[in-house]
């Protein structure tokens, strides 16, 4: 069972000295630092090989949540790749997300199902303004390239024997557009 450290911070000009500090007294026998944005989330290699050395019993930890994760969806998620490691996760100076103890499972647990019942909120506010504004009348999708009109006379030049290409040459457009106007 070992600690194992991970220092952030998110520009080229900033330090993560005092991190790394006081992570090594907190008793992390490795920690990993880099210098890269939170927002960042493929970008985040010394994260990535922190992860990949938890082993069953070690605690990853860090001086603040926000070191870490920028929102609850990536802190969970992290989170999960920790838990599957058969690792624990502690914020130095976030002691309430302390999966170490009942408390912070606790707290982990309850933000997970936020997180899910604000997802389930979002889409549904989502599905109900899409049949709102169906019900009005208004058209989702792109614009379509050609107006009616445009559409009616392609119809009937290609009716009089003009190829899709030919037509997409004149009206400056592709033959799926074309083919979509003679379908519709």
């Amino acid at each position: 069972m070992a600690n194992i450290g991970y220092a952030r911070v998110s520009a080229q000009d900033q330090d993560f000295e005092a991190q790394v500090e006081r992570l090594r007294a907190a008793g992390c026998r490795r920690v990993f630092a880099e210098k890269v944005s939170g927002k960042s989330t493929n970008g985040r290699h010394e994260l990535a090989k922190a992860l990949k050395v938890l082993r069953p019993g070690d605690v990853l930890v860090t001086v603040k949540l926000d070191r870490l994760a920028r929102s609850i969806r990536d802190l969970l998620r992290l989170l999960d790749d920790v838990k599957a490691a058969g690792a624990q996760f502690r914020a130095l100076d976030d002691p309430w997300l302390d999966t170490t103890t009942p408390h912070g499972e606790l707290i982990l647990t309850g933000m997970g199902g936020l997180y899910e019942f604000e997802r389930k909120l979002i889409r549904q506010r989502c599905e109900d303004g899409i049949k709102r504004a169906k019900a009005k009348g208004t058209r989702f999708g792109r614009r379509s390239v050609l107006d009616v009109g445009q559409r009616k006379r392609i119809a009937e030049r290609y009716a009089a024997g003009e190829t899709m290409a030919e037509l997409a040459r004149e009206y400056d457009c592709g033959e799926a557009t074309v083919w979509r106007a003679l379908r519709g």
